[in-house]
């Protein structure tokens, strides 16, 4: 006899069917079960015994009247498909409802401090750009936290390891060993009476030949060596003979615009140099503190070698040369006044970009360089003023944006790229204190956006830990787009600069403003208001921060 599963099911347990045989008749495929009366159902075959219920079964269907064909096939793919969606739904649900705090199933961590080392040697064939792929996470598809409440579970995780934990200052002692050359160079005392930092030093070159043929800028620039080349020409009208010796005035910057990209210092630059006691270095931005002392070109041509002190020191040359006419001219007249005119430097990287230290710098504590560009600096100048220009971080990242990134830039792209960044960020987070984080060299290469820039407060309060602050004006690009004229003046008493007559102000002040967003970004309209949402929940522990240390709400730009 032949039943349906569901029939026999049914029956058994009333021993209606209690020995049920397997049919062997070849008619009987189609045949209708006699107890439920229908058609192509799996019919249920056993031997002689009586069945267990609790016992497995074990289902023997013939394969004329199993599935048969495409319809197996299909059902099994059905299932397949049914399965592993439902194993993606958990994993997803896992992953959202945690917050991917450890573990991330989809993006490997590129962290691994342990791949670097402190010989530079060890890094001559291997380019930041190189390394930059290297470490680059995996191309995914992040669109799954393009929704801000996904997004915001990173902000907060982010948001809970924020810890503002004073710094060390360094001793003295530690930097000379790290930069002998460079202590060797620089004397501790300055000409008393010059307002820069100036000092003579001996000049042994021969006078035949060019004092610029080794400066590293003149040999990787054009545009360097046709500066270069002038400077030669004046150079030995300029040195000073005492006693059968020759000597060269060399001067620091009195004053350093130190930061921040995108937030108008090309602009504060182009107008404070119109002041008549200002001078610059021949270079707007030698980027000397950060890049070149290390042999960093251009990240992405990886080390060359490390430009001396001497070859910055070249860089204001043509300014010493005026500084030294003063000098002379008031010596030639029997009397010594104070020399006012002042040189500045102008790298808007010198507040943040410290990601070389972990290539020359050993002693890491936790992932955090144990020297910064302002320790150097301080050793050297310990009464230099610093000028920091800033920006609501949320439009800098995406003026940044539109600036630096090279194809398909959109609203879009920009949003995805924060996503990705913050990901990245938080995941650094998880293991090393932020300033390891702000300072880590593989996070900040690996970011499709550079999110650390905008993190104004913790380069401040370094900053504030070897410099007064007094020493430091903070200004925001905002004010100074709605009055010029007010921000020159703040400029001008915290450098104490002379009075300018009313024309030259005027030159000064209305001059159109440098450095203006292209027309072909202009054109790719704002930011989403989401990727503004998302920004702006992510700094705003910073900024409060911030506004809290110089004590001006108008850096929380809540109006912004």
């Amino acid at each position: 006899m032949r039943h349906c599963i569901n029939c026999c099911i049914q029956l058994l347990p009333n021993d209606l069917h209690k020995r049920c045989f397997r049919c062997r008749r070849s008619n009987h495929i189609n045949q209708k079960c006699p107890v439920c009366k229908q058609d192509n159902i799996i019919p249920l075959y056993v031997d002689s015994k009586q069945m267990n219920l609790l016992a497995v079964l074990e289902v023997r269907t013939h394969h004329n009247e199993s599935w048969n064909g495409f319809f197996c096939l299909r059902k099994g793919k059905l299932c397949s498909l049914i399965f592993g969606l439902i194993i993606m739904t958990l994993v997803m649900a896992s992953y959202i409802l945690t917050g991917a705090k450890h573990g991330l199933l989809l993006i490997p961590s590129p962290f691994h401090y342990g791949a670097f080392t402190g010989n530079p040697n060890l890094m001559d064939n291997e380019s930041l750009s190189e390394m930059k792929d290297h470490y680059q996470p995996s191309k995914i598809n992040i669109s799954y936290v393009r929704d801000y409440p996904s997004i915001k579970l990173i902000i907060d995780t982010i948001t809970s390891k924020i810890e503002f934990i004073n710094r060390q200052r360094p001793d003295l002692e530690d930097l000379k060993k790290q930069e002998l050359h460079m202590f060797s160079i620089i004397p501790n005392k300055f000409l008393p009476n010059s307002k820069n930092p100036c000092w003579y030093e001996e000049y042994r070159g021969n006078t035949t030949t060019d004092p610029y043929t080794t400066n590293s800028y003149a040999l990787y620039s054009k545009r360097f060596r046709t500066i270069f080349d002038y400077l030669k020409k004046v150079f030995w009208n300029h040195l000073y003979h005492y006693k059968d010796k020759h000597y060269r005035l060399r001067c620091l910057p009195h004053f350093y615009i130190i930061g921040q990209p995108k937030c108008g210092t090309t602009d504060l630059y182009d107008r404070l140099r119109l002041h008549p006691d200002v001078r610059f270095s021949a270079i707007k931005e030698p980027h000397w503190w950060t890049r070149k002392r290390f042999g960093i070109i251009r990240l992405r041509d990886g080390f060359h070698d490390r430009y001396p002190v001497e070859d910055y020191l070249d860089l204001f040359d043509l300014a010493a040369y005026q500084i030294q006419g003063v000098l002379q001219s008031d010596v030639t007249k029997g009397h010594s006044k104070m020399n006012h005119i002042i040189i500045g430097e102008a790298s808007a990287s010198t507040m943040w970009d410290n990601n070389a230290w972990v290539f020359f710098y050993d002693n890491s504590t936790d992932g955090e360089p144990p020297f910064l560009i302002q320790d150097f600096i301080h050793a050297f100048q310990p009464h230099a003023k610093l000028i920091v220009m800033l920006r609501d971080p949320v439009e800098r990242l995406y003026s940044d944006y539109l600036y630096f990134a090279s194809a398909n830039k959109s609203a879009e792209d920009f949003h995805e790229k924060v996503a990705e960044s913050l990901q990245l960020f938080e995941n650094c987070m998880l293991d090393y204190s932020l300033r390891a984080c702000v300072y880590n060299n593989t996070l900040n290469n690996a970011m499709p956006v550079r999110l650390q820039v905008g993190l104004y407060v913790v380069y401040l309060l370094d900053w504030l830990t070897v410099f007064d602050k007094g020493q430091i004006l903070v200004l925001r690009l905002e004010d100074h787009a709605s009055n010029v004229k007010y921000t020159m003046h703040m400029v001008f008493q915290f450098l104490d600069l002379g009075p300018i007559s009313e024309k030259q102000e005027a030159l000064i002040t209305k001059s159109p403003a440098s450095n203006t967003r292209r027309p072909e970004d202009r054109n790719l309209g704002p930011m989403l208001p989401m990727t503004k949402a998302i920004l702006r929940d992510f700094y705003r522990p910073f900024n409060t921060k911030l506004a809290e240390v110089l004590f001006d709400d108008a850096f929380l730009w809540k109006k912004t």
